[in-house]
């Protein structure tokens, strides 16, 4: 079987890679001139690790990644610790997969690597899927340097997808309210033990500020966001202005404002947060979609890839059964469709719940300190491996 994947991502590549391993041809087309993630930190929790190591990834993360010890949530401006998790051997004792941090280009360039030295698997830099289309026997994209057939298509091609748009027409994503800033900080720049070896949530009024470790500690990743309205530039190529983020921060914890004081200004960017609603349906016949193609994710879940490549994996689990591909897709859409709507839908929760003031966020502490991982532990326990035989005798 040939699959067509629209989209070099994270998720796509992922994707490729989980099909491949079942023995299909693969074959990924991506509009860039090369394969590379822009971005910075990316969380890698063990619903997720158990793929990638399932997929031979573990040294090569390990060499590239950063181990956690917990997970904590703090006050905005006196630093009290408001609830606090374990991860590191609990995670990998608990779920038998570690929870990693990452920075996104070294998880594309493990993918990348992964999927050149597969001989099932062919990689097409520089060719922009415009479309698709579909008959009884074959599915095509249609992209910049012609026409392509394969056996099935999956769209893996962003919030923006091409293939989402061939299938269900043009609908544009909506601004949540919320600009994000993301940053690096060279982590010799800051006094030691400053920053613990957490994922780290600061909560406060209209705004939230996370950091952790990425590259084996060299740096602190940051991701910074606020309520904001009149500036809706959705890139994450747009560079920041270090004095807006420190105003939008002011009077912050010690901690943040050491962040902010030795940020790289080089990898300041600044954002607005985009989304959609849950799909009432994602593909046809021998097309789907994947990631955020079909469930774009905000980021207050640290979830978003981890969704992308849990579906990778289910998809080529589905069509590992020997049902047709329509039914094979079908059935794939059907088992992550309530998943990835919960996160989507929790992710949109928690940008209403980190930025409460006053009243609602001393609940909100006292209910989060009592709370004891049980989100977490729903979301890690997840085997994206064998979700293909739920239900199933």
């Amino acid at each position: 079987m040939k699959a067509l994947v629209a989209g070099g991502g994270i998720g796509g590549i992922s994707a490729a890679l989980s099909l491949a391993r079942n023995g299909h041809d693969v074959a990924v087309y991506e509009q860039a001139p090369s394969f590379e993630e822009i971005g910075a930190g990316i969380q890698i929790s063990p619903n997720c690790s158990r793929v990638l190591h399932h997929l031979g990834l573990e040294s090569a993360l390990r060499a590239k990644a950063f181990l956690p010890e917990g997970t904590e949530f703090r006050q905005w401006k006196s630093g009290r610790v408001i609830s606090e998790q374990p991860l590191g051997r609990r995670a990998l004792q608990r779920y038998g997969y570690p929870y990693y941090h990452i920075h996104r280009g070294d998880l594309l360039r493990i993918l990348v690597d992964a999927a050149m030295r597969q001989p099932n698997i062919s990689l097409y830099p520089g060719c922009r899927v415009i479309g698709c289309e579909q008959d009884a026997n074959h599915a095509r994209l249609i992209t910049s340097n012609g026409t392509v057939s394969g056996d099935l298509v999956v769209g893996a091609d962003g919030i923006r997808s091409a293939v989402r748009e061939a299938l269900w027409g043009a609908a544009a994503p909506v601004f949540t309210g919320n600009v994000a800033w993301r940053a690096l900080v060279p982590a010799d720049r800051l006094e030691p033990g400053r920053i613990r070896p957490m994922s780290t949530v600061w909560w406060g009024p209209g705004r939230h500020f996370v950091h952790y470790f990425v590259r084996g500690g060299a740096l602190v990743n940051c991701v910074c966001v606020v309520e904001k309205s009149g500036w809706e530039v959705e890139s994450w190529t747009e560079a920041g202005d270090p004095a807006e983020l420190r105003r939008d921060f002011s009077g912050w914890h010690a901690d943040v404002q050491a962040l902010m004081a030795n940020m790289d200004t080089d990898t300041l960017f600044k954002w607005a947060l985009h989304d959609r609603p849950p799909m009432a349906a994602w593909g046809k016949g021998r097309v789907t979609l994947l990631g955020d193609a079909c469930h774009p994710t905000l980021p207050f879940m640290a979830q978003g890839a981890a969704m992308a490549i849990e579906d990778g994996a289910v998809l080529a689990s589905c069509l590992d059964r020997g049902d047709e591909i329509a039914a094979a897709l079908a059935r794939y859409e059907s088992l992550r469709k309530p998943r990835t709507a919960g996160v989507q839908l929790g992710s949109r929760r928690n940008a209403r719940v980190f930025h409460l003031a006053g009243l609602p966020a001393w609940l909100r502490n006292r209910a989060a300190s009592r709370a004891g991982g049980k989100t977490m532990h729903q979301l890690f326990r997840y085997d994206a491996l064998n979700a293909a035989n739920e239900g199933l005798p």
